[in-house]
C-alpha cells in the first residue's frame, strides 16, 4: 500500500512543474516571435525582388504595321473608327509619331480594333481588316480615309456600301468585290472579336489607348510631349 506524499515534496514537484511550464511558454514565445520576423522578412523580400508583371503581350505579326517590324519600340493603338477622339489622334498625333520615330526606324506602329460605340463600329473594323489582309500598305491609307470621312458617332454611317465606295473613290489598292464580300460575310469577325477581347483583358476602357512596348501609356492621348517622353524612355531602355 502506497504511502501518502509529504506536503513539502508535493510543493517542490508543483514548483518544478510550474517552472518547466514557464520555460516552455517563454521558449514558444521566442519561437513565435522569431518565426514572425522570418515571415515578415520573407514578405518584404518578395515585394522587393519579385519582378513586375510582364508587359501586355501582343501578337505583332498578326497586326497591321506602319514602319519596320524590327523597330526597337512597338506602339499598339486600340481604336474605334467611329470614335471622335481617335480621329483627333489619327490626324494630329499619329503624324508626329510617324515623322519623328516611324520614318527613322525607331518605332513600329500597330493598330487593334476596340469597336464599342455602335454596330457600325464593327462594320468599319471588318472593312479595315479586309483591306489589311489584302494589302498592309493600303490599310494605312484606308485607315486615314476612314477617320477623314468619319461622321457623327450617333449616326449609323459605316455601312458596307459606304465603306466600299470610300475605298473605290480613294483608289485603295485592293479587290473591291472581295472587300464587299468580306464585310457582308463577316470574314474577319472572329479576328475583330479577338482584338476586342484583348482590349478588355488589358483593361482598356477608352479609345484611343496606346501601349508602348507592352506598357500602357496612361497620359492624355493628345499630349504629344508626354507621348514623346514615353517613347524616348522606351528607346533608352532598349539601349541598356
Amino acid at each position: 500500500m502506497s504511502q501518502p506524499m509529504k506536503k513539502s515534496t508535493y510543493k517542490s514537484q508543483r514548483k518544478a512543474e510550474q517552472e518547466k511550464l514557464e520555460k516552455q511558454r517563454k521558449f514558444m514565445k521566442k519561437l513565435m516571435w522569431g518565426t514572425g520576423v522570418v515571415v515578415l522578412l520573407g514578405i518584404i523580400a518578395a515585394l522587393i525582388f519579385t519582378p513586375k508583371a510582364d508587359p501586355t503581350a501582343f501578337d505583332y505579326e498578326q497586326l497591321p504595321v506602319l514602319g519596320k517590324a524590327d523597330a526597337p519600340v512597338k506602339i499598339v493603338e486600340f481604336g474605334d473608327y467611329k470614335c471622335p477622339s481617335c480621329q483627333v489622334f489619327s490626324q494630329q498625333i499619329k503624324p508626329q509619331i510617324e515623322k519623328e520615330y516611324v520614318e527613322s526606324g525607331k518605332v513600329a506602329f500597330y493598330f487593334m480594333n476596340f469597336p464599342f460605340i455602335g454596330e457600325d463600329s464593327t462594320t468599319a473594323a471588318l472593312a479595315a481588316q479586309s483591306v489589311y489582309h489584302q494589302n498592309n500598305d493600303a490599310f494605312w491609307k484606308y485607315f486615314d480615309i476612314l477617320y477623314k470621312n468619319q461622321q457623327d458617332e450617333h449616326t449609323l454611317w459605316a455601312t458596307p456600301e459606304y465603306l466600299v465606295q470610300l475605298a473605290k473613290d480613294n483608289a485603295i489598292d485592293v479587290d473591291l468585290d472581295l472587300l464587299k464580300k468580306d464585310i457582308e460575310a463577316g470574314t474577319y469577325a472572329s479576328e475583330v472579336s479577338k482584338h476586342k477581347s484583348k482590349a478588355i483583358a488589358a483593361n482598356v476602357n477608352s479609345t484611343p489607348t496606346l501601349f508602348i512596348n507592352g506598357e500602357e501609356f496612361t497620359g492624355q492621348f493628345g499630349d504629344y510631349p508626354s507621348i514623346k517622353k514615353a517613347i524616348d524612355d522606351a528607346l533608352a531602355g532598349e539601349d541598356k
